[in-house]
């Protein structure tokens, strides 16, 4: 028998709070953003009447909103407020299973079991009518047999909607997507399908799956499998402790960065920060990705498998400026950096030793870069630092 699994997506969520907070903004054109001022005007989310009627887009920034909507309303982000939100939305999806797995702070799978796994879109019409009655946001919901076409389903139809997709018409319904709408098909993916033809999720699943294994290497199998609605990864019990695939930190720069050497003073901000959430959670990472977005806000990225297991900031760092030279071309100046560690294992795992001494210099960097942990645990952030850092007070101030 078929699973019933729903995905639940709240409507443009973080305006969608501030709108049920403020009822005066429903009816105006308004977007959620960060503070101009600081250089993190960004729209992180807009209601629908400034999307679909100016063409308000999220992640685009302030400026370039209200050239298209001059009366646009910003409102300041209150993340605690969304967070308050989304635990009481969760609140009403356990009522109904308990198998409820977050995907983000504003949308989670669930799949129903036992009498409600018989009719999958009349229970969702009542969790749909809930939170409209109980929080005053909209979800979108979409029904289905795996976790992959509910994701495709919420999706399809926004705001306020429920979309059931089964085995009888998913053909009809997700193959003439575009490729990129299947879940974890990003940009570049999409780029090498469609350099073989392949546009659209149906063109995907008749493919031969061997050829899009060549094409896509490991991740070749899956997406096909994802296109033939042959996902059968599990809804997990709701608190079962996740495995953080990857570990990452990115910034908005306080001013437009022109040349290496402020590169070099954020990335190794970057890779401070990121070394001591690994050696925090005891993990370690054996792929470095450098994420670089110009002043375009367009963004790029470039990643490379270190020699061993790291938590070492400086490995981190020495990694980072490497992948940033051999692929950034200084075309336009940069706004935003970010560096992320994966392929994470524990850090307790045994290794190879290095027949050419360099295990004992990682055993004393690691222990040196413990104990700063620790001073700065007791002692403030601030009570040690790098040198580079005091060379640009307002790079090496950034949090």
């Amino acid at each position: 028998m078929d699973r019933t699994i729903l995905h639940v997506d709240a409507n443009s969520f973080f305006a969608s709070v501030e709108c049920a907070m403020d009822p005066e903004l429903k009816d105006k054109p308004m977007a959620v953003a960060g503070d101009n001022e600081k250089r993190h005007g960004i729209i992180l989310a807009a209601n629908y009447i400034a999307k679909r009627g100016y063409g308000i887009k999220t992640a685009e920034t302030v400026w370039q909103a209200k050239k298209k909507c001059p009366w646009l309303v910003t409102v300041r982000p209150h993340y605690d407020l969304y967070m308050h939100f989304s635990d009481m939305m969760r609140k009403i999806l356990l009522s109904y299973s308990d198998y409820v797995e977050p995907f983000s702070c504003d949308e989670c799978w669930i799949e129903l079991r036992g009498m409600l796994a018989g009719d999958g879109e009349k229970t969702a019409e009542r969790i749909k009518r809930r939170i409209k009655e109980e929080l005053g946001i909209t979800v979108s919901i979409g029904v289905s047999f795996n976790k992959v076409f509910a994701k495709l389903g919420s999706d399809m139809k926004k705001p306020d909607a429920i979309t059931v997709i089964t085995r009888d018409n998913y053909k009809e319904k997700v193959w003439p997507l575009p490729v990129e709408t299947l879940l974890y098909v990003g940009e570049q993916t999409r780029k090498k399908l469609e350099r073989r033809a392949v546009y659209t999720i149906g063109d995907l699943a008749m493919a031969d799956q061997s050829l899009v294994c060549s094409w896509l290497g490991k991740n070749g199998k899956l997406m096909w499998e994802y296109a033939n609605g042959r996902d059968i990864s599990p809804v997990t019990l709701y608190g079962s402790p996740r495995t953080a695939q990857s570990i990452g930190n990115s910034t908005t720069c306080p001013r437009d960065l022109t040349n290496a050497e402020e590169v070099k003073t954020v990335l190794i901000m970057l890779a401070d920060s990121v070394a001591e959430r690994l050696r925090r959670l005891g993990m370690k990472g054996r792929e470095i990705t450098v994420s670089v977005r110009d002043t375009d806000l367009v963004w790029g990225s470039h990643r490379k498998k270190t020699e061993a297991p790291t938590d070492i900031s400086s490995e981190i760092y020495r990694y980072s400026t490497y992948l940033f030279k051999e692929f950034y071309k200084w075309e336009k100046p940069i706004r935003g950096l970010g560096i992320t560690v994966s392929c994470l294992s524990n850090a307790d795992m045994p290794e190879q030793l290095d027949l050419f001494g360099d295990s004992e210099k990682r055993i004393k960097l690691e222990a040196l870069e413990r104990t700063a942990d620790s001073l700065k645990i007791r002692f403030g952030r601030s009570v040690i630092n790098r040198a580079r850092m005091l060379r640009d007070k307002e790079l090496s101030g950034i949090d």
